[in-house]
């Protein structure tokens, strides 16, 4: 089925049937608060679900049923069946670059892939696994025989967000093959993941479908240099270094033969690739039982995905809620509380996922998109944020629709700890909601401010593929609504074009061609910033 048969006309959403009566209701001031909405005991139970392991409530959404029932139209008119099977069986659904996004294929078992795919799925991560297996059991070492104790993952952005999301939540501290991430081209972050490590037992791993991107490219020579340096062996590049791409040859003149390259197809993004090979560093952290186990796990949220009706569906229904708080209600930003420390990085990657994927300003047409996309994303861990940001959270003068995310059992042994995290988690969400009176208005808090809570019964592999997917079907879904393409980034090119250019002027090419503001910028940074070759 192609995108033209799955939605004939896609109208813009503003001018949708339902759209209208939404924006007539979210203008009624009889609309009831979510206090209000609360005094029916069943709301509970009805905006309660389960999917994938994890449990979501939705019920201290300022959400009627009248509202929810226009919702679910909503879903309908954007024909969201048709697009979820579009999806899974590989029609181009990133019609800029008239491709597929198949992330789903890498985390379905044997069968149940689509069949231009499964076979070569299969064998990579048969392949992956057995050299993970390599690893462990020291049949696979460093040129000098002795085991691989660290790995340093060079990527950034989903190649590097990701495995790091999952490697940090995932790793009981002091246990397994330990990882670095390095990301962002500042050298102080290379420089800091190659501290004290040992060459002969450092294995690089090196993640760029292209890789061509600056920063890992550039991370990756300096490791290379860095190697090669303190060995003297460049016939041991092959053994130390890995390379996950879909360009060989780029991967052939840094010096890898092809038996040190792992795939990456052009239908998985890099925001959702870390199901790929671009995992291997998740694998050699936590063993080829956990990679599995994470993939299981997102793979029962895309299987809750296809088949839960619309009214039961999690990803569709947070993305439905998503849309009314953010284009009815006025939410401008939506924030991200995981109250488990392991988790401290999910709202970093979840910000990259959901504003590069719907951060548009253009329908899949081309033609201008008159209602507001995706809000910004943001978060913290929580109970520190609450000594931060929860201010103006619960006083702010913008709105903010809230994600709480808990976990049921902790695995430190502390339960008086655990017991005060959760407390503090139901509180605040409750504070959001009710708000209290108060004669000092400076004491006042408004309530009647919306939020999810999402409770792992623990944090385990599956259930963090089950998260992240869950949350992957959202975006996808908001997309669909407003009518966007959540699966090219085009926006970010322009930036990158021109940092070439400036990357030679603040060396020594002449800037006479910049605006006098960027100029003079240049030329400061000239003076305390003299153009070197590493080594001079």
């Amino acid at each position: 089925m192609d995108m033209k048969e799955a939605c004939p006309t896609c109208p813009p959403a503003q001018q949708l049937a339902s759209w209208k009566r939404l924006a007539r209701l979210a203008a009624d001031p009889s609309q009831p608060t979510i206090a209000e909405l609360l005094e029916d005991a069943s709301r509970s139970r009805t905006l309660q679900l389960e999917a994938g392991g994890l449990l979501f409530d939705f019920s201290k959404q300022r959400l009627s049923r009248k509202a929810l029932a226009e919702l679910l139209r909503l879903a309908q008119e954007r024909q969201w069946r048709a697009r979820v099977v579009d999806l899974f069986q590989g029609a181009p659904v990133n019609s800029s670059e008239g491709r597929a996004a198949l992330h789903s294929a890498l985390r379905a078992p044997p069968g149940r892939q689509p069949p231009a795919v499964g076979a070569e799925v299969a064998a990579n991560l048969e392949r992956l696994q057995r050299f993970v297996a390599e690893l462990a059991e020291g049949r696979r070492a460093g040129f000098s025989g002795k085991a691989f104790a660290q790995v340093v993952h060079i990527g950034i952005g989903g190649s590097e967000l990701g495995p790091r999301l999952a490697v940090e939540a995932l790793q009981p501290a002091g246990r397994g093959r330990r990882v670095r991430f390095v990301a962002n081209v500042d050298g102080h972050a290379l420089a800091q993941a190659l501290d004290g490590l040992d060459p002969e037992t450092t294995l690089f791993i090196v993640v760029s479908k292209s890789f061509s991107t600056l920063e890992t490219r550039l991370n990756a020579q300096s490791a290379r240099r860095w190697f090669l340096e303190r060995t003297r062996r460049p016939e041991a590049l092959a053994q130390h270094f890995i390379a996950v791409t879909a360009n060989p040859q780029a991967a052939a003149d840094f010096g890898l033969p092809q038996q040190s390259l792992f795939p990456i197809w052009d239908w998985v993004g890099g925001r959702f690739s870390l199901w790929s090979a671009a995992g291997l560093s998740i694998a050699l952290a936590l063993g080829g039982e956990a990679f599995a186990a994470l993939l299981a796990g997102a793979h029962a949220m895309d299987q809750h995905f296809q088949e839960a009706p619309a009214a039961a569906n999690a990803p569709l229904l947070a993305a439905l809620i998503g849309v009314w708080n953010g284009n009815f209600l006025g939410a401008t930003s939506q924030a991200v509380l995981p109250y488990d420390e392991r988790l401290r990085l999910l709202p970093d990657y979840l910000q990259q996922l959901e504003t590069e994927s719907n951060g548009k300003r253009v329908r899949r047409d081309g033609s201008p998109l008159e209602v507001h996309s995706t809000p910004i994303l943001w978060g913290g861990v929580g109970s520190t944020g609450q000594h931060a940001f929860h201010q103006w959270l619960h006083q702010g003068t913008h709105g903010c629709a809230v994600d709480f995310i808990l976990t049921g059992a902790a695995e430190h042994g502390l339960s008086e700890h655990h017991r005060w995290l959760l407390a503090n988690g139901l509180s605040q969400a409750k504070a959001l909601a009710f708000g209290a009176e108060h004669a000092d208005p400076h004491r006042a808090v408004p309530g009647n401010r919306p939020s999810t809570t999402i409770v792992l019964d623990r944090l385990d592999p599956a259930r963090l593929g089950a998260l992240l997917a869950f949350y992957e079907h959202r975006t996808f879904c908001q997309g669909l609504i407003w009518d966007l393409n959540s699966f090219d980034q085009w926006g970010v090119e322009l930036g990158k074009r021109l940092a070439e250019t400036l990357f030679e002027q603040l060396g020594d090419g002449a800037a006479e061609d910049q605006d006098a503001s960027t100029r003079a910028l240049i030329e400061r940074l000239r003076e305390r910033n003299p153009a070197t070759e590493p080594g001079e």
